[in-house]
């Protein structure tokens, strides 16, 4: 995915001036599509109810788990859009620390105007993503132990 040595604005503003190569929204979806295909292939035996993002009309899990100081994310979706989405969201937020995702900006997503060419069930969508990786930050963020979607119950994911 992104440098992890890169912050989460850094790579926020790289995905604004990777937009803005489009002129039309064809070529933002069909980009949109392509960064989605680009995530790696999330392990089906990670795809549980407890990774599920629940508030979306697509299927779509995002694990998360903590890897030393840093939370560390995978993504997949049925649905290509829904993919792409989450994939953005995972370029900007993977391997940074919770607390720093917790508390991201994430205005990038209305800088590239997501959320006026989505439609209401997606932007439901991905209003869901986004709140669920900030709950699943604060949890790790708490947390001194290593953890994972996999220890957390599905009634808290």
């Amino acid at each position: 995915m992104a440098d992890a040595s890169s912050t989460i604005d850094e790579r926020a503003r790289a995905i604004v001036d990777d937009f803005s190569l489009f002129d039309d929204w064809i070529g933002r979806y069909e980009y949109l599509i392509e960064i989605g295909k680009k995530l790696p292939p999330m392990d089906d035996a990670l795809k549980t109810d407890a990774t599920r993002i629940h508030g979306c009309q697509s299927k779509v899990w995002i694990h998360t788990a903590r890897d030393r100081d840093r939370m560390t994310m995978q993504g997949d979706s049925d649905a290509m859009i829904t993919k792409g989405l989450a994939g953005l969201l995972i370029r900007v937020l993977d391997d940074q620390p919770p607390e720093a995702v917790r508390e991201a900006d994430l205005s990038f997503i209305d800088d590239i105007g997501m959320r006026e060419h989505l439609s209401s069930t997606r932007n439901n969508g991905l209003h869901s993503m986004i709140e669920q990786i900030r709950t699943r930050a604060a949890r790790l963020a708490e947390s001194a132990e290593p953890a994972s979607d996999s220890a957390v119950s599905s009634s808290n994911a």
